[in-house]
């Protein structure tokens, strides 16, 4: 396998999508899991986890570029400094990370804070590590994706009501497309942190809701509470949104329509 791409996450909701784009383009692609499984139209798996560092070194060695889109909720920033610490050792040539819009401009000081949204402080916190790993690195930043949204508003809709963040917008996008510009910039060159992508529209959590419960035939009250601390207020005032990149093409409604038909 030579000069494979490594992709971290590649088994998630934008992995996968990635994983076969590059593929189209006819990318040799090596996959870091958990849970390796057989080598298969052109993928390699190869056992590791980010967490603790281990498969780190074996999975980076022979790559020149990295797609990096391991994430969860919390340990974002223990994942990259693992990642990037191998990448550095190994001579990777490129790595490409996805964050989230916001990262920057949302503050996470209080309990509170790092309870609803540590993720976003991780994020920003393994953007800083893979800017400080002297690897040539390409960073985006990208809303909510629709798959995402959805679960969330899918599982709001199951309790008798369905509290909604009040006052809290999102722009939801189609990781499809995230994946085509990931892609796009993993067979390029690096260019540091590059333009944000964000979806067509703007949406409260109200909106996403109500409209997730007409598709599905459900009736629930909506109660619209606004969250408590710094991050929260940062995010009612627009701090997730990117309005000036609203280069997203799939609305919320067509990817509902499509998902609930299904």
């Amino acid at each position: 396998m030579e000069n494979p791409i490594l992709v971290t996450g590649g088994t998630g909701t934008l992995g996968q999508h990635v994983v076969g784009r590059l593929r189209d383009k006819g990318a040799e692609v090596r996959v870091l899991t958990r849970n390796p499984r057989p080598a298969g139209d052109g993928v390699h798996y190869v056992a590791g986890d980010l967490e603790t560092g281990e498969g780190a070194a074996a999975a980076v060695e022979g790559v020149r570029t990295v797609v990096h889109l391991a994430g969860t909720q919390k340990g974002d920033d223990v994942k990259a400094r693992h990642l990037m610490a191998a990448a550095a050792r190994a001579g990777v040539g490129h790595v490409v990370y996805i964050s989230v819009v916001g990262a920057e401009r949302t503050p996470v000081t209080s309990g509170v804070d790092r309870a609803m949204f540590g993720y976003v402080a991780a994020k920003r916190a393994a953007e800083e590590i893979v800017e400080a790993s002297g690897v040539p690195y390409t960073t985006l930043r990208a809303t909510q994706f629709h798959e995402l949204a959805f679960q969330a508003v899918a599982a709001m809709a199951k309790l008798p009501v369905v509290f909604a963040p009040g006052g809290t917008r999102i722009q939801p996008i189609a990781a499809d497309e995230v994946a085509a510009r990931l892609v796009e910039l993993a067979l390029g060159e690096p260019q540091g942190l590059v333009a944000e992508m964000g979806g067509p529209r703007i949406y409260s959590f109200a909106d996403l809701a109500r409209s997730y419960l007409r598709a599905t035939g459900r009736r629930r009250p909506i109660l619209a509470v606004p969250a408590p601390g710094g991050a929260a207020r940062a995010f009612r005032s627009g701090a997730n949104l990117t309005p000036d990149h609203a280069v997203g093409h799939q609305t919320w409604e067509e990817f509902l329509a499509e998902r609930v038909s299904r």
